[in-house]
């Protein structure tokens, strides 16, 4: 049977992915060692289809990514499976994964800034590792996206310090959602007012469908698993490899939320941030999800007990020395919130909001507002958040917040079967 792949990447990704050395990455969980290029491959369909864009190893601290890639497009040669248009699998911070470490001078998915990237591709001499690793990838992302064909799927694989049920987290875009809500995982949304420089956020920003997918403890085999049942049913929702509905139905079941967390949509209201000078110390035994009763000490900070002032439900609880946000605090968003929100943005009931006193545009782009914070504090910033905004800081006296639902390609989307679902 024709597999319908060509055998081998494309001559310009090859290339330039050997402007990078090769790296050895090792997985405790399979007390394996592989060496892995920038572009750890790429299938071309001989059909039209989509460009589905899978990251591996972004911190270099979680290679289940990278052995669950190369697992799967293994997979895909060996059984000869038919691709319609182009997967990559893109191996991120070579130098970190070499040396197991999260990062080596700074966190590479904290420094996706339009205006540190136009630095960095500028300079001659980058000041440190990551911003090498970020000159190469932001080289490869700008050929993907003038050479590919749309839609374009931007897919980046992760693992947490502690144990954890799989989910995904992501912008808070109308067209991620309506993406997002085909899999059966619990969604984390409002990540972008907290964790700033991530690349999928600067990608999101570009208007394309991209999230994250955290599969488990770094160290543990069911991360890898977990990551390999997502990519196949990614493939699958992306229609970029034609299975039956029945199969359909099975991979899905695969990933399936377990461990009694629902399939549903949580935003992100808390985070506690370390200073470079807190001596910080998360308490063992907290996991995603986990309900805090009020009252329950829940971290060290220079040896003092941080306990809850109230009931709280906890996300993302740090258990590595490498790392800036001790953990979160998340809520459950209720399903009529979900579809006011989707209202009011259709409606762009935001622009509105320019006839206040003390609320402007910041540009002509209309997509951020910036907004007197003695305006501000008549408004819940849930309000915002139902308009699509996410606000930050913006000087003493106002706030910034953006919308990217301007910038979403919703047009390279209508055809796909998951967004007529």
């Amino acid at each position: 049977m024709s597999s319908g792949v060509c055998g081998k990447p494309h001559s310009r990704h090859h290339q330039q992915s050997r402007s990078v050395s090769m790296s050895k990455v090792h997985s405790i969980a399979l007390d394996e060692t592989m060496e892995v290029d920038r572009v750890l491959d790429h299938l071309q369909g001989k059909s039209r289809g989509p460009t589905v864009v899978f990251f591996g190893g972004i911190h270099g601290n979680e290679p289940a990514g990278v052995f669950a890639l190369r697992h799967v497009f293994k997979e895909i040669r060996s059984k000869h499976i038919p691709i319609h248009g182009e997967v990559y699998a893109i191996t991120g911070n070579l130098g970190a994964l070499e040396r197991s470490m999260r990062y080596q001078q700074e966190d590479l998915n904290r420094i996706w800034f339009p205006e540190r990237i136009s630095t960095i591709m500028d300079e001659r001499q980058v000041q440190h590792a990551e911003e090498d690793e970020l000159k190469h990838l932001y080289n490869l992302l700008r050929d993907i996206l003038e050479n590919g064909k749309p839609p374009f799927y931007f897919l980046d694989l992760h693992t947490t310090s502690s144990d954890t049920t799989p989910f995904m987290v992501m912008n808070d875009s109308l067209l991620n959602r309506k993406y997002a809500s085909h899999y059966p995982l619990p969604i984390i949304l409002g990540i972008e007012e907290y964790l700033e420089g991530a690349l999928l956020s600067y990608i999101n920003e570009l208007g394309y469908v991209s999230l994250g997918f955290e599969s488990g403890q770094h160290n543990d085999g069911k991360a890898i698993q977990n990551c390999i049942d997502f990519i196949r049913y990614s493939l699958a929702l992306t229609e970029t490899v034609a299975i039956s509905e029945k199969e359909k139905k099975k991979l899905k079941g695969a990933i399936s939320a377990i461990d009694g967390v629902p399939h549903r949509f949580y935003e992100i209201y808390h985070q506690h941030l370390i200073s470079p000078q807190s001596d910080f110390k998360m308490l063992p035994g907290f996991v995603n999800f986990q309900e805090i009763p009020k009252g329950k000490s829940i971290a060290l900070v220079h040896g003092e007990e941080l306990k809850t002032r109230k009931r709280r439900q906890i996300f993302m609880p740090l258990y590595q020395e490498q790392g800036n946000e001790g953990f979160y605090f998340i809520r459950p968003i209720p399903k009529v919130l979900l579809w006011i929100s989707k209202e009011l943005r259709r409606f762009k009931v935001d622009h509105l909001l320019v006839r206040l006193p003390g609320v402007k545009w910041k540009s002509k782009v209309k997509d951020t507002l910036v907004v007197d914070q003695r305006v501000a504090r008549f408004f819940a910033k849930s309000f915002f958040h139902l308009l699509g905004y996410r606000a930050r800081k913006f000087d003493e006296t106002h706030l910034v917040a953006k919308n990217r639902e301007r910038a979403s390609k919703s047009q390279d989307y209508k055809e796909t079967g998951w967004f007529k679902a």
